[in-house]
């Protein structure tokens, strides 16, 4: 999900969504925790995205939203990698999130009955121990249950899709001068209730 808290949109310099902003990343991005994200060489802004995801439990499609928690296994953090530069470059996002280990997840799934309600939850993000992003998933535009009928209306959800539902305020690129990662930076991403993944960025072999 894009755009799916105001103050992110806001400091974006974007407009906040009247429907759902949906992009994709690829497998090939999927690493776990304490796993190297790879600074690669195509970029020099690179950038950090904590969020709540969600796992599908069951294949949906057309799914109400009054049904939505049905087809939901559970929950885990996800950290939204992002070459800006290549974002920019490109004019849309699939490149520029989609690199090699740009889509850490974890450390594990916490089943959907653990979590009361997914829309309370403290969440945060920290770059060598500096408080970076801290929110909460009240603050999200769409809710989990309108993203869900919006996103299998016509398309078909299968067991083990990912739905990451945005971050809040407080990437790189929000500040001025913006804070980049660089390569022995360690990236903890946090969110109550479900744990905390922690990822080094590292430099690509050669």
């Amino acid at each position: 999900m894009g755009r799916n808290y105001a103050e992110h949109a806001k400091e974006r310099q974007a407009e906040v969504p009247s429907v759902p902003v949906f992009f994709t990343k690829p497998p090939t991005g999927v690493i776990g925790h304490e796993a190297p994200v790879i600074h690669h060489a195509v970029t020099n802004q690179l950038d950090y995205e904590v969020e709540l995801a969600v796992v599908i439990g069951r294949r949906g499609v057309n799914v109400s939203r009054a049904k939505a928690y049905d087809f939901v296994f559970g929950y885990t953090i996800l950290i939204d990698v992002t070459a800006r530069d290549l974002q920019k470059r490109h004019m849309q996002w699939f490149k520029g999130k989609s690199l090699d280990s740009f889509c850490p997840i974890g450390p594990w799934i916490v089943h959907r009955s653990a979590v009361p309600d997914p829309h309370q939850l403290r969440i945060s993000l920290r770059v060598n121990g500096e408080t970076r992003q801290a929110g909460n998933t009240a603050d999200m535009v769409f809710k989990i249950p309108d993203l869900i009928e919006v996103l299998s209306a016509g398309m078909t959800l299968e067991p083990g899709d990912v739905l990451a539902t945005g971050t809040p305020s407080g990437v790189a690129a929000g500040f001025d001068p913006p804070k980049w990662l660089h390569v022995g930076d360690v990236v903890e991403a946090e969110i109550e209730g479900i744990g905390l993944l922690r990822n080094r960025i590292v430099a690509p072999l050669s």
